[in-house]
Parts: structure tokens; sequence; C-alpha cells
């Protein structure tokens, strides 16, 4: 074959073909309203917004539990004779029904990150403008927002029905505020080591139990520590064993700055001294799940 025949081969064999795609002229929105729209989609998702009914059966149902409990405790309070004040404090209410706000965020931190794995979009998302800073800090900011809701929520009927009830209005406010900076601080501890979890592995049933693992046999061991500490005498050793979970570690930082009333063993928590540690201890696992993210979402998003 000629030189010449070769050369028109090669043209022919690289001819671009017009198949009909075409062009986008809109507005090119770039990296914030990517970030937006991710933290929106991921805060809907965690109650089942635009998903499935299967899929909002157990986040409305878990939402639907902290309200009633609240409702319930409301009642109780009206209904007590001579009574001043509500029969739970605001910044208990999440102590008790943690069991409730573990299992929510078992279940939605796995949705929130390892649909994404199992699937391989990550990558996806990463060759547009979005970064790997964008879409850990939506994940992480939708997870917490979608925990501060469901545990602010409750808090907000309970407010509502003593200021109803004629309780103290500026007492009732201060605790509210003081029950708000704590569930605040529970949604942002609780999403960073969630996600972590899940982030871990793109098999969501994995992801489920490790959260679980994380937040229940944890505060079980502590409190158990605790008990026997608290029986043997050693009193001293309660409030640090506290550092060892992260239900604890919230009881300890809201008993020493927030007026709570301590679930610990003899209801003595931190004072303020310990109590710094504690908030230390809260701000560097929150720091360490982000960098944790951030390593991992640089690694999968190769």
């Amino acid at each position: 074959m000629s030189t010449e025949t070769k050369a028109a081969a090669g043209r022919d064999a690289s001819r671009i073909h017009n198949i009909g795609y075409r062009s986008y002229d809109g507005p090119r929105l770039g990296r914030a309203y990517a970030r937006r729209s991710l933290f929106s989609q991921t805060l809907r998702g965690s109650f089942g917004l635009g998903r499935s009914a299967k899929s909002k059966v157990l986040p409305m149902l878990l939402f639907g539990v902290m309200a009633l409990v609240a409702a319930i405790l409301v009642a109780v309070s009206m209904a007590a004779p001579d009574a001043t004040k509500l029969v739970v404090k605001y910044t208990s209410y999440a102590i008790y029904l943690q069991a409730v706000i573990g299992l929510f965020i078992a279940a939605q931190a796995p949705q929130a990150v390892s649909r994404d794995l199992r699937f391989k979009s990550v990558p996806l998302y990463f060759s547009r403008p979005i970064e790997h800073a964008d879409y850990v800090v939506a994940k992480f900011a939708a997870t917490a927002s979608a925990l501060f809701i469901l545990t602010g929520a409750p808090l907000l009927i309970l407010y509502v029905g003593s200021l109803l009830a004629k309780f103290d209005f500026a007492d009732q406010t201060k605790w509210f505020g003081q029950g708000l900076v704590s569930v605040a601080l529970l949604s942002v501890l609780f999403a960073g080591l969630g996600l972590v979890m899940a982030a871990l592995t793109p098999r969501r049933g994995f992801g489920v139990a490790a959260v679980i693992a994380l937040l229940t046999i944890t505060y079980g061991a502590v409190s158990t520590v605790q008990a026997i500490a608290w029986e043997t005498g050693s009193e001293g050793a309660v409030q640090w064993l506290g550092l060892f979970s992260p239900i604890t570690l919230i009881d300890g930082v809201q008993t020493a700055f927030l007026g709570a009333t301590s679930a610990f063993p003899g209801g003595e928590g931190p004072g303020a001294g310990v109590g710094v540690v504690y908030l230390l201890v809260v701000l560097a696992l929150v720091a360490g799940s982000y960098a944790v993210l951030m390593r991992r979402y640089r690694r999968v998003g190769l």
C-alpha cells in the first residue's frame, strides 16, 4: 500500500461524526451550587424524602417516637398538681433516648455515604468542579443537621408545652437554650463518628453494625465499669471513665458547662476542670472524623 493510500485510510479512520448530542449553553453554577445540592439531597434522604415509601418508614418512625415521648412528658408535667417545671430536663432528654438516636444514625450514615462507595459514583462527583472537601463537608453537615432536627424537635415540643403550662418563662428559655447547645454538640459528634464507620465499607449492613457497635457497646462497657468503680469506692475514676464513650462524653460536657444532671453512677459528673478535658476530647473526635473522611475520599476519588 502506498504512502498516500495509508494517509487517506488514516484520515477516514479518525473522522469525527456528529451523532446528534446537543451542547449545553446554560449557566455553569459551580462548586457552591453543587455543594448545596449535595447537602440538600443528603438531608432529605436522611428522612426518606425523595426516596421510596419503604425508605421513609424507619426515619419517620424514629422521629415520631422522639416527638411522642416529648408530648407525653409535657402532658404528665401539666397534669401534675402544683408543678412548676417539666418532669425531665432538656439536657437529659437525648441521654434517655440515646437508643433511638443511635438507631437513626446507624441507619442513615450508611445511606449517606455507603451507596456512593458501593456503586462507585464517588469518582463521578470529583470529575466535576466539586472537590473532596466539598463532598465531605456537605455529607457531614447534612448528617449533623438531620440529627439536630431529630433531637431538637422534641426539645421544642417540651418548650412550647412548658409555656402553655405557664411555667416560668425565663427559666424555661434558659434551659431550652442549654438543651439545644447540648444536642447540637451531640449531633456533630455522632455524625462524624457515624460517617467514619459507614465510609469504611461499601456494604450498608456492615456500616449499620459498625455504628451500632461503636455507640452501644462502648456505652454499655463504660457504664458497667463506672458502676463497678462506684460500688468499690473508686468514685474518682468514674468521671475519667466517661471519656471512652460518645454518649458519656456529651453527658460530661453538659454536666460541667450546661447545668445538667449527670447520668453517671451517684449523679456526680465532672466539674469545670475535668469538663475542659471532655470538651477537648469531643472537639478532637470531630476534627479527627473530618480528617479520616478526607483521607478516605482522597483515596476512593482517584
